[in-house]
């Protein structure tokens, strides 16, 4: 088990063996924390795999209060940025295999009532940003997924 302090602008994803362990001692005292599911939790600093052989992603939100400096503030924004960027490339992955699997993929196979629903769930934990703020998130982020995945794709007589 790797008990170090890693970068904070570097997300913990990873495929190293996760072992179980006390939960309560994850996150500094302070600060709150998103983990992986329960199932498979790895410690704050450290990255492991799920029994599925999932990767978890372990991410240390800072307090808000203990950010006294522009440059901490930034600092906390930069972690949670590279945390964003991780799992938007894992997003993107599972979509494609989502797109081979529908009858339909790509832009034309969009599903406004998922779509809907997704923001709508995501706002239960996002309360600030609200439904309709997330669905242009969600609209974007599903937008550049479909762009990513057609420009990976191998074009034919190319």
């Amino acid at each position: 088990m790797n008990d170090s302090v890693t970068d904070p602008a570097e997300p913990v994803v990873g495929t190293a063996p996760g072992a179980e362990h006390d939960a309560s001692r994850d996150t500094p005292a302070g600060a709150a924390s998103t983990a992986a599911p329960a199932t498979a939790p790895a410690p704050a600093g450290t990255a492991g795999v799920r029994p599925d052989g999932g990767e978890v992603v372990r991410v240390v939100l800072p307090e808000l209060g203990s950010l006294s400096s522009v440059g901490e503030a930034r600092a906390a924004i930069d972690g949670i940025d590279a945390a964003l960027a991780a799992l938007l490339e894992r997003r993107v992955a599972v979509a494609g295999v989502v797109q081979r699997l529908k009858p339909v993929g790509g832009f034309a196979g969009r599903d406004p009532g998922r779509e809907r629903a997704i923001a709508e769930a995501m706002a239960e934990h996002a309360p600030s940003l609200g439904a309709e703020r997330l669905a242009r998130i969600m609209t974007a982020v599903i937008e550049a997924g479909l762009d990513a995945l057609e420009a990976s794709r191998p074009r034919p007589g190319v």
